[in-house]
């Protein structure tokens, strides 16, 4: 059935029995490519990842995104649920995520609903993450080739410090929030993590270690993240919101965070565990 949906290939590798394979065609050019993407997404079971077969396809450097990324759900919307707020500002989450509304001026409105909230919340937010399905295992795979893995988010540093420490992300990057006494001020403390500083990561973290935006993969869901998904050399929407979709070839909608694995032609047996 692969072979009369590709046409041209000339091989087939099964990285993972039964859930991952590379297809290799003779010849790559972006009609082919357009035209295999498109009829694969018939396919609504899995997903594909048309790309070269180079000297940068094992990335050397992980840039990703936390929130609804990483982790899944969004943490101030959970925090906000403490505070029987998470009606008033899930919907701004979501307009920001969208990119209906500017990233820091939805960040700001939301925090400003937040004021007065006990710092007891945060901790209480922080017990209840729930890390997605293969992101220990897409970190610690890459940890343990010599990669480098960074975690950058709109969300907070109490997160960011907690998620990247139990993951193995060797630098992490957060807003901070106002605190005085044990209450929130309702205030983000500047300068705020938004799409410009995300981009601006990932150049700064590939030019610290020498190496070429081609082996950059980055990963996120939301408009924020699509300036960094850009600059990459491969940028993965992850269950990626509909101007992700549109931002980038590379999306996960149907599997999990070990497909940014296997688009980089690792064998299941290569898997940290």
């Amino acid at each position: 059935m692969v072979r009369n949906v590709c046409g041209g290939c000339s091989g087939t590798d099964i990285l993972d029995a039964g859930k991952a394979a590379d297809i290799t065609v003779e010849t790559v050019n972006p009609a082919m490519t357009a035209e295999l993407r498109r009829q694969f997404f018939c396919f609504a079971s899995f997903d594909i990842f048309v790309q070269s077969k180079d000297e940068f396809r094992k990335k050397r450097l992980l840039v990703a995104d936390m929130d609804a990324t990483m982790i899944e759900g969004e943490t101030l919307d959970e925090l906000a649920a403490h505070f029987g707020l998470k009606d008033q500002i899930a919907p701004i989450t979501a307009k920001a995520m969208r990119g209906e509304i500017d990233f820091a001026e939805a960040l700001r409105m939301r925090v400003g609903l937040l004021k007065g909230m006990p710092v007891s919340a945060l901790y209480e937010t922080l017990k209840a993450v729930r890390f997605s399905k293969g992101a220990a295992t897409l970190v610690g795979t890459m940890n343990r080739s010599g990669a480098k893995c960074v975690l950058i988010s709109g969300g907070f540093d109490l997160f960011t410090s907690h998620v990247a420490n139990t993951l193995g992300f060797y630098k992490n990057i957060g807003n901070r929030l106002g605190i005085h006494g044990d209450k929130l001020t309702g205030e983000v403390l500047p300068p705020i993590v938004d799409k410009f500083t995300k981009k601006k990561t990932v150049e700064d973290e590939a030019r610290l270690f020498g190496i070429e935006p081609a082996a950059v993969v980055a990963i996120g869901d939301g408009a924020n993240d699509i300036p960094m998904l850009q600059t990459a050399g491969a940028g993965v929407g992850y269950f990626g919101k509909p101007a992700v979709q549109e931002a980038t070839p590379f999306q996960i909608r149907h599997t999990d965070l070990t497909s940014v694995l296997y688009m980089q032609g690792y064998r299941r047996e290569e898997f940290a565990a």
